[in-house]
């Protein structure tokens, strides 16, 4: 197996997918691309042996030097309100061009035969995803839920004292872990046969908002109420909070996709790259209570 190198590795799931691949793989194979690699964090990974490159993906030669002797790169995606495209693109052709195998993409779920458009994420995606096709390398696209870490934005960190206050819908999300996700980042990366093909990684049931309230009142042994409210609402709540408008406004869009099924199917694929069942939101939100009460 030739040096597999993943982006983004200080961040949330580029970092977990760090630390399980060095459970699975000698330090001496894995690379990492950072913007800083002189952070505390990175001190710890460059003592095991990880090869840090100091990297962005709008520097273009910092991308080919760090590519240079790699296999495989994980690319986690660019964070939304930035030049998704330009970053994306300036990866897979780095990639080409420094002779890598493979790419591996984290995107986003969606339904095919859905018009929804989550804004400053779909459309992007769905460039990148064609670029890594039309690349002629090897790609896997780990299409990626709402994590179960950020459900709780959307749905209040004070909800058990005031209830699930979001706007109405019956749909569901079937929702994932972080772990999890990084654990099918893994697999891919350490085994073969996943060229050229597309996983649809939600978690293993799906909940609406209303089935979210009955865990949290099963979880904490108090009823939290399912309180619809207005869009309007909705954003007010964070701008009043001090919140940028746009950031109410994204919140807003994830809840109105999970409220259409945007992130409702349970394809399986999650359970069958990490071989287990993946966490459940209840399974989740028990852990994270139990910790806060501790």
């Amino acid at each position: 197996m030739g040096k597999l190198l993943v982006t983004g590795a200080t961040g949330s799931l580029g970092g977990r997918t760090l630390e399980l691949l060095l459970l699975k793989v000698p330090a001496n194979q894995v690379a990492v691309l950072v913007r800083n690699p002189e952070s505390e964090k990175m001190a710890g990974f460059i003592k095991e042996g990880v090869e840090v490159h100091q990297g962005d993906y709008f520097d273009y030669n910092s991308l080919m030097r760090a590519f240079t002797g790699v296999e495989k790169v994980m690319l986690i995606s660019a964070q939304a309100f930035t030049d998704r495209n330009t970053q994306h693109f300036n990866v897979i052709a780095a990639a080409k061009q420094a002779g890598v195998q493979q790419v591996i993409y984290t995107s986003i779920i969606r339904r095919e035969d859905s018009g929804f458009i989550m804004p400053e994420v779909t459309i992007s995606d769905t460039f990148a995803e064609q670029a890594l096709k039309a690349s002629g390398l090897a790609y896997t696209i780990m299409r990626n839920p709402p994590y179960l870490e950020v459900m709780q934005n959307y749905f209040g960190s004070n909800a058990y004292e005031v209830g699930v206050r979001v706007p109405e819908g019956s749909g569901k999300v079937a929702a994932a872990s972080l772990y999890d996700l990084a654990a099918a980042n893994v697999a891919v990366l350490t085994h073969d046969g996943h060229e050229n093909k597309t996983y649809t990684l939600n978690g293993s049931e799906a909940r609406s908002f209303a089935d979210i309230a009955e865990d949290l009142s099963e979880i904490s042994g108090k009823r939290v109420a399912y309180v619809p409210i207005s869009e309007k609402e909705y954003v007010e709540n964070f701008t009043n909070n001090g919140f940028p408008l746009p950031a109410g406004e994204f919140l807003s869009a994830w809840v109105r996709g999970i409220n259409s099924g945007e992130f409702s199917e349970t394809s399986g694929d999650l359970e069958r790259l990490i071989g287990r069942k993946p966490m459940t939101f209840k399974q989740f939100y028990q852990r994270a209570y139990s910790s806060s009460k501790n």
